[in-house]
């Protein structure tokens, strides 16, 4: 097991170096192409799917009424774009086992 809690650019760049036997270089540079690739697809409004991993969507909000907690103010919430992420059934079944 890692010791920090997230899984860093850097420690996804290592593995690939272990495993495929590319310099590190190489490796962070495969790394950063596979997310420009998915940051440019997603800002373009495509989903992302990752066979065996998961799909992130994009989904637009309408504007709604909200409620301010302390003072029961409503206030208008914008309409706006926002990403969810959603596991596939591999990756659900890896991580509950």
């Amino acid at each position: 097991m890692r010791s920090t809690d997230t899984l860093t650019r850097a420690e996804i760049a290592e593995a690939i170096h272990r495993k495929l036997g590319l310099s590190r270089s190489e490796s962070l540079a495969m790394v950063e192409a596979i997310l420009q690739h998915m940051s440019e697809a997603l800002s373009e409004g495509e989903n992302v799917k990752i066979s065996g991993f998961g799909t992130f969507l994009l989904r637009d909000k309408g504007e709604r009424i909200g409620r301010n907690p302390k003072t029961g103010v409503e206030v208008p919430i914008t309409p706006r774009r926002v990403m969810t992420f959603r596991a596939s059934q591999m990756l659900k079944d890896r991580i509950v086992d």
